[in-house]
């Protein structure tokens, strides 16, 4: 019989102080699944660096992690201004960061290409003053 396990967690935009927070408690959530190796390293990579972004670029988000037999599915939603630009985006060391955000140590413009590159499947889309959905799947 398949077991399927659903969690939410809202993310504060501009929350530096609780940066990480959530994705640590997806990582011990995980573990007690008995999610290890690989698989927990890149779901561990992909939600911090969702995280991140929500709370660098969005107004507010929310990361939704469904876990089942064969994957994990993450999907990211945040309110915020979007991505005008997805392609460049998505390239390695892009950012939009400004001087604070890049002052704590974030906005290296690598969040979405570890994010892509930790996935075996990666959707994002995204809507000027709306917000970005990202939708992330890892095989178990």
């Amino acid at each position: 019989m398949s077991q399927e396990h659903a969690f939410s967690f809202p993310v504060e935009g501009d929350n530096f102080d609780d940066a990480g927070k959530v994705s640590v408690e997806i990582k011990k959530l995980l573990k007690g699944l008995g999610i290890t190796g690989d698989v927990l390293r890149r779901t561990a990579i992909a939600t911090y660096e969702s995280e991140v972004n929500i709370i660098s670029y969005a107004w507010q988000g929310n990361i939704n992690i469904c876990v089942t037999d064969d994957n994990i599915l993450i999907n990211i939603q945040d309110s915020g201004p979007g991505i005008t630009d997805i392609e460049q985006a998505m390239e390695q060391g892009y950012s939009t960061a400004d001087d604070r955000i890049r002052e704590m140590g974030f906005g290296a413009g690598m969040g979405l290409f570890n994010i892509k590159n930790c996935s075996d499947s990666f959707e994002i889309l995204s809507r000027t003053n709306k917000g970005t959905t990202l939708k992330i799947l890892i095989n178990r």
